[in-house]
């Protein structure tokens, strides 16, 4: 049996917590309801005070009233999909709600799981920002316009609100990227699976029309072009996660860089899920290590 297919068994996991604090936490229930309660005039206050989040995270957060919630609802988005997606599996992505680290120590191990968490999380804050542009929740941003000079050949008519995915994979890879150090494999390897699941997310736009005309006629369609439902971007990064990655880092004119383990492996797109160290058998008990001893059975 393969990692992949071990980790995608039949067991469930509860890892004990380390001390960590990232921006995950904003999709967690207290923090995501007390985005929906602030006001106007004391977000900034709120944001700068925001110390598991780093200056540029919070800079970002103290911009708009909207950007917390936003974000704090994209956190959301990823976290409920990354549980619904492994919900079967001997790792189902558990979150502590006690903690400052969400995910636990399986944050430590740089491994598929940790990839599929950084893709999916950073597409749940590409997909709430963009659709919250769509429906003007933040002043920076509406529809997408330009997507109306785009030549259709004559086939339909733009029109509609476009959803600006431009913007919300920007702004997505401003506030979730500012946190790594591009001079570690560590940050490397998470900066990649960040834009993994950015781009994922812009491949399932879909075009979507309207006809108009006499007694249903259609003699002309309005089209836009809109975000698919977040599940089909949970279904397309699972799947990257099964045909994940191993890398290692190599310096190369001065810069480090990743690249495949196996010779005879073809170098990954950035649009495939990348890790630097080989998942631990989450049924197996270890009472030294970073996991000090799991709750549940295995099934097998």
């Amino acid at each position: 049996m393969t990692t992949a297919h071990a980790a995608r068994g039949g067991c469930f996991l509860l890892l004990l917590p380390l001390v960590r604090a990232t921006w995950w936490l904003l999709g967690m229930p207290a923090a995501y309801q007390t985005s929906l309660e602030l006001k106007p005039t004391t977000y900034q206050t709120y944001c700068r005070k925001l110390n598991y989040l780093v200056e540029r995270q919070r800079e970002l957060c103290g911009m708009n009233p909207n950007i917390l919630q936003t974000v704090g609802r994209g956190a959301k988005m990823g976290i409920d999909e990354c549980q619904h997606q492994f919900r079967m599996s001997r790792w189902n992505c558990t979150t502590f709600s006690n903690s400052s680290t969400v995910f636990g120590g399986v944050m430590d191990v740089r491994s598929r799981e940790k990839a599929y968490v950084y893709a999916i999380s950073a597409a749940g804050v590409a997909y709430s920002v963009t659709r919250a542009c769509s429906k003007g929740e933040l002043g920076e941003c509406r529809c997408d316009e330009l997507v109306r000079k785009r030549d259709n050949g004559g086939r339909w008519k733009w029109g509609g609100c476009s959803d600006d995915i431009k913007f919300g994979a920007r702004f997505s890879k401003d506030f979730v990227d500012s946190g790594e150090d591009l001079r570690t494999p560590e940050g490397l390897m998470n900066v990649h699976n960040n834009e993994a699941g950015r781009r994922g997310l812009r491949s399932k736009m879909e075009l979507v029309c309207k006809c108009h005309g006499v007694s249903g006629s259609c003699s002309m369609r309005v089209c836009w072009r809109r975000l698919k439902p977040f599940r089909e971007i949970g279904d397309l990064l699972t799947s990257k996660f099964d045909g994940a990655t191993l890398v290692k880092a190599v310096e190369r004119r001065n810069k480090v860089k990743l690249r495949p383990v196996r010779k005879n492996v073809k170098r990954p797109s950035k649009k495939d899920l990348v890790f630097l160290d080989e998942s631990p058998d989450y049924c197996v008990r270890n009472e030294t290590d970073w996991c000090p001893g799991h709750a549940r059975t295995s099934v097998q």
